[in-house]
C-alpha cells in the first residue's frame, strides 16, 4: 500500500461507518461503500474520522473496519483516524493499522489544549509515541475540537516534525491560513500537503489559495473530484459552476447536529450503504427533513442535466 507524503494530492473521502439498525457493524455495506467511493473517483479514503463515528467504536471494531477497508482498496492510500484522549490508545491503534498497510494516521488535538506551547508539546508527544516513520496528518478543526492553532504554531510543528506530512485544514474561516502556509513555503519552509474538510463548502476558494485537494465526506464525491481536477487545470469558472450545482444540498448538510444524519441518508439513497442508521447516540432525519433532502437531490439532478 502507498504511504501519504508531502506531495499527496486529490480527493480523500472521509468515510462514514455503516451500521445495522441494531447498532452492529454492517460489513457488507463497508464493502459497498468503499467500492462506491472509488467508482466516483476518490484517490484515497480516510476512515475512523469524526464523521465516521470513531468515538462510538471499540478498538477491535476500529481494527476490523481498517482491515476490511484495506482489503477492498488495493493500490489505494487509506488514512486512519487514531485520535484518542490518551497517547497509549493512539500508539496502540497506530501500530495495528500501519502493520496492516495503512497509508498514514490522522490525529486531532484534544480539547483541553489552550496555549501554543501545549499544542506544540502535544504533537511532539504524538510523534514520539507513534514513531517518526509513520506519516501523520494533523487535523486542524477548531469548530469541533475547540483548539485554535495559528499559522505560526502550525509552522513550528511542521518544522520540528518531518513525519507530519499533511494538514487536514478545517478552520472556518481559514482561507488566510492556507495562504500563510504557502507563502512560508515560498520563503523556504518545507512543503506540506493540504487537504481540506468542512464538507467541501469552500473547496473552489481553497483550491485557488493553494490547497492540494479535499479530505471530507460529502455524499457526492464526484463533485469534489471534478472541482479539484478543473481547478488544477486552471478552469476555475467551470469548477465553480460544478460546485454551485451541489451547493444547496451542501448548505443543508451543514446544520449543526444533523450533518451526519443527512449525509448517511443521501448515501443510502444512492445505494452506497444499506441504511442511514447511526450508532447511539445519534440523530435521525424526520420524515419532513427527509422530504426536503429528496427535493434538493431532485433539483440538483435537474441542474446538473442543464450544466451538462
Amino acid at each position: 500500500m502507498p504511504l501519504i507524503s508531502t506531495e499527496t494530492k486529490g480527493v480523500f473521502v472521509i468515510a462514514v461507518t455503516p451500521f445495522h439498525e441494531d447498532g452492529a457493524l454492517d460489513h457488507e455495506s463497508i464493502d459497498r461503500m468503499v467500492d462506491f467511493y472509488y467508482e466516483k473517483g476518490a484517490d484515497g479514503l480516510t476512515i475512523l474520522g469524526m464523521m465516521g463515528e470513531a468515538p462510538k467504536l471499540t478498538q477491535a471494531e476500529s481494527i476490523e473496519i481498517t482491515r476490511r477497508t484495506l482489503k477492498r482498496s488495493p493500490g489505494k492510500a487509506v488514512v486512519v483516524g487514531v485520535s484518542a484522549p490518551g497517547l497509549a490508545a493512539i500508539g496502540e491503534l497506530t501500530k495495528a493499522v500501519m502493520d496492516m498497510g495503512a497509508a498514514g494516521v490522522m490525529v486531532a488535538p484534544p480539547s483541553n489544549l489552550r496555549t501554543d506551547e501545549q499544542i506544540i508539546t502535544y504533537y511532539r508527544n504524538v510523534v514520539e509515541t507513534v514513531g517518526t516513520e509513520v506519516p501523520l496528518v494533523l487535523q486542524d478543526f477548531p469548530l469541533s475540537t475547540g483548539v485554535q492553532i495559528s499559522s505560526k504554531t502550525l509552522g513550528v510543528i511542521f518544522e520540528n516534525h518531518p513525519s507530519i506530512v499533511m494538514l487536514k485544514h478545517e478552520d472556518w474561516p481559514g482561507l488566510q491560513k492556507i495562504t500563510d502556509l504557502r507563502e512560508a513555503e515560498a520563503r523556504g519552509r518545507r512543503r506540506i500537503s493540504i487537504l481540506c474538510g468542512n464538507a467541501g463548502v469552500f473547496l473552489p476558494e481553497e483550491m485557488q489559495r493553494g490547497a492540494d485537494g479535499a479530505m471530507t465526506g460529502f455524499a457526492y464525491p464526484e463533485m469534489m473530484v471534478d472541482v479539484v481536477r478543473l481547478s488544477n487545470e486552471g478552469n476555475h469558472d467551470a469548477a465553480q459552476d460544478m460546485f454551485d450545482a451541489y451547493l444547496p444540498l451542501m448548505r443543508y448538510e451543514q446544520q449543526p447536529g444533523m450533518g451526519l444524519a443527512i449525509r448517511k441518508y443521501v448515501l443510502a439513497q444512492r445505494g452506497a450503504i444499506a441504511n442511514a442508521a447511526q450508532r447511539r447516540p445519534g440523530a435521525a432525519l424526520s420524515p419532513r427533513a427527509a422530504n426536503e433532502v429528496d427535493r434538493l437531490i431532485d433539483r440538483q439532478t435537474r441542474r446538473l442535466a442543464k450544466l451538462a
